[in-house]
């Protein structure tokens, strides 16, 4: 019988050994694991915070850009005039003094919504589209005196205008004589009847589409404008001279200079 309890006792430290062993065993997977779980946490993207500092600190390290400190350039229809239209125009009617040579002076964009009467909403997009052509806010006009056929009453916003000087004005005639005509549907030159006998020429726009700013699927209605080009001419014979040697497309066949009818 005391042979037997000591083998019994011997297997029971056997199986105490084979049980530590294999807790032990359990207990190196499951470190192994989070281990291998903080690894990959390793590997996890930085936080924003971290992203933002890197790139405001690539910002303080990145030098200025190639144009810094250098004059803005002048507008590209501006400088054609300077040195090649003025010289053109004093050699064409003899001026002698520099001051002589007309020069553009302002355009007008017009556009009259009566449809704002009944609508106001119609007029701010109006207003909208009107700034996104020219690049400047537009000034809503009021009505001077009530109509009471029209349903009109004085100081009633019915349309818009823009008026556009400096190099704002150069550049939107630039893209105007060179992409936006172009744009007009059977187009065979402007005419050349719509001076006013003081140096101004005036032309009336169909549609705003013919502008490229404006995209067909963001309209709300299709709407037409007045365009005036304001010269310092005085004649209409220097005004035509001034705006053909700008690039300004006039049909041949009309009378050069001649009158609105």
């Amino acid at each position: 019988m005391a042979s037997k309890d000591k083998k019994g006792a011997a297997g029971a430290a056997k199986g105490g050994k084979g049980g530590g062993k294999a807790g032990g065993k359990a207990g190196a997977v499951k470190g192994g694991a989070k281990g291998g779980a903080g690894g990959k946490g390793g590997d996890k993207k930085p936080s924003k915070s971290a992203a933002a500092a890197g790139r405001a600190k690539e910002k303080r390290t990145r030098g200025p850009h190639a144009g810094a400190g250098l004059p803005v350039p002048p507008p590209r229809l501006k400088a054609f005039y300077q040195d090649t239209v003025r010289a053109k125009l004093s050699e064409q009617f003899g001026f002698t003094n520099p001051h002589q040579v007309p020069t553009v002076q302002k355009i007008v964009l017009n556009v009259g919504v009566g449809e704002a009467v009944k609508q106001p909403k119609i007029l701010d997009s109006v207003v909208e589209e009107l700034a996104i052509i020219t690049g400047q806010a537009p000034v809503k006009r009021k009505a001077k005196k009530s109509i009471a056929n029209f349903g009109l009453r004085e100081g009633q916003e019915i349309g818009a205008s823009v008026t556009l000087r400096g190099a704002r004005m150069w550049e939107f005639l630039d893209r105007f004589i060179t992409v936006t005509l172009p744009r007009v549907r059977d187009f065979r030159g402007l005419g050349t009847r719509s001076f006013d006998g003081r140096g101004n020429y005036s032309l009336g726009v169909k549609e705003q589409m013919i502008f490229p700013e404006i995209s067909y699927d963001e309209i709300d209605q299709i709407h037409g404008m007045d365009v005036t080009f304001v010269t310092t001419a005085g004649r209409d014979d220097l005004a035509y001279a001034l705006l053909k040697e700008l690039g300004m497309p006039f049909r041949s066949d009309d009378k050069k200079g001649g009158r609105a009818a």
